[in-house]
């Protein structure tokens, strides 16, 4: 009974990483790995041009891959995702000419 149980969270462990789509900005080789169609010679093409060209903006971005053409892409295309995220929102930006801390007054006073 014990094995049956395992078996069963496994098979779900398994499925739910199977039906997650998968940001092609962010993941890993291994990450990438998971995607049927998707060997590591793909996945470590995918990390070395978004390491060299920056981050995907569009999923047909994925056709200037080497190794990628517009069939694999329609292929895999319900299994990957881009996710919206602004470098500006991770990071305020700062005033082009901050007041020296020198000059600031103290909030205490």
């Amino acid at each position: 009974m014990r094995k049956l149980g395992m078996g069963v969270a496994a098979f779900f462990t398994l499925s739910s990483i199977a039906l997650a789509r998968v940001d092609i900005n962010t993941a890993t080789e291994s990450e990438l790995e998971v995607i049927n169609g998707v060997g590591p010679v793909k996945a470590k093409s995918i990390v070395e041009y978004r390491q060299k060209h920056g981050a995907f903006k569009a999923l047909s971005d994925l056709e200037k891959v080497p190794g990628f053409a517009v069939t694999t892409v329609d292929k895999i295309k319900g299994t990957i995702t881009i996710e919206e995220t602004s470098p500006r929102a991770k990071f305020p930006r700062r005033p082009s000419n901050p007041m020296p801390l020198s000059e600031q007054k103290d909030p205490r006073n």
